[in-house]
């Protein structure tokens, strides 16, 4: 039993259109999910990946509209990293960027910058053997396409000894040393480090990471669940998400972590052509449709009706 990687790394908006706009439009991700938090079912639940949500690629958002500009602190996720294939593609998405009024930092082999909410993100030339992960978009030509989450960056919450046992000997993590980790799936591998926390304190709020989730193969999560309240975190029942099973814990750095299996996967209720372009809801949130679709505010899927060059 093994972890994959990683599954999908989850924030906080305050505004979905703006977050529709960016991540489908000018990132070019796919957005392949329309729903709701399954606990707050007002809040809308939006997906972003590649062409078919492959685990791996997939950034989500709850949208709390009109939350407050959060800020990262000790404990919290504070940068995600995303892969492309090369130095020129890391020119391309200056360009981009700065076209559409977001202001970059390039560095060896990095190109940083913050979406409209404030999260930091860095993209990374990925040539250390991740398979791709790409998403269509008629103005990003494929060579230049984001290929796939490669790592994110937290503050840590304690010193670097206290998650160093779960991550390696729980999780099977590698420690690198310093903080810094490495998690090899049979596909697919992560980087995981902490940084030194800033003097102010975390504010939550839009623009904030809310859990990172990890990927299992392993439909059956009991034996995880199991095994990491064997390691003495608090994790909660297997929880049946849809899309795919989910335990969660907070970890002793204080970032709330999640493993997810891969199946069903997000074609289970629409069409793989069709990913994210009706709202749906759970089941146990179905009667609640006409007062939702009153409340939540309309999106269009930029993908609708249009042609996929996969």
């Amino acid at each position: 039993m093994k972890l994959e990687g990683m599954h999908h790394i989850t924030m906080i908006t305050g505004d979905a259109r703006k977050n529709v706009e960016f991540y489908a439009n000018v990132l070019g991700l796919r957005m392949v999910k329309k729903t709701v938090n399954f606990d707050a079912p007002e809040a809308y639940h939006l997906y972003f990946g590649d062409e078919r949500g492959s685990a791996g690629s997939i950034l989500t958002w709850f949208e709390f509209a009109g939350a407050r500009s959060g800020r990262a602190g000790a404990g919290m996720i504070h940068t995600i990293q995303l892969g492309v294939g090369t130095e020129a593609a890391l020119d391309f998405w200056a360009d981009r960027l700065a076209g559409n009024g977001y202001d970059t930092q390039r560095g060896e082999g990095t190109l940083a910058f913050e979406d409209y909410d404030g999260l930091r993100f860095e993209l990374v030339v990925a040539n250390d053997g991740n398979p791709p992960l790409r998403a269509w978009h008629p103005e990003v030509p494929a060579e230049h396409a984001i290929l796939g989450v490669e790592g994110a960056r937290a503050y840590r919450g304690r010193g670097l000894d206290a998650d160093r046992e779960l991550l390696t000997e729980t999780l099977g993590f590698t420690d690198l040393g310093d903080g810094e980790y490495r998690l090899d799936g049979a596909e697919r591998h992560f980087h995981w480090g902490y940084d030194e926390p800033p003097a102010e304190r975390g504010i939550p709020g839009a623009g904030n990471v809310h859990h990172i989730a990890w990927h299992s193969s392993d439909a059956d999560h009991t034996a995880w669940q199991r095994r990491v309240a064997e390691a003495g975190m608090q994790v909660t029942p297997v929880i049946d998400r849809d899309y795919f099973l989910s335990i969660y814990f907070r970890q002793p750095q204080g970032v709330l972590f999640e493993i997810a299996t891969t199946s069903p996967g997000f074609a289970i209720d629409e069409d793989p052509g069709h990913l994210g372009e009706e709202l749906r809801l759970p089941a146990q949130h179905e009667h609640l449709r006409p007062q939702l679709e009153r409340l939540l505010t309309p999106l269009t899927n930029p993908r609708a009706g249009q042609r996929v060059e996969a």
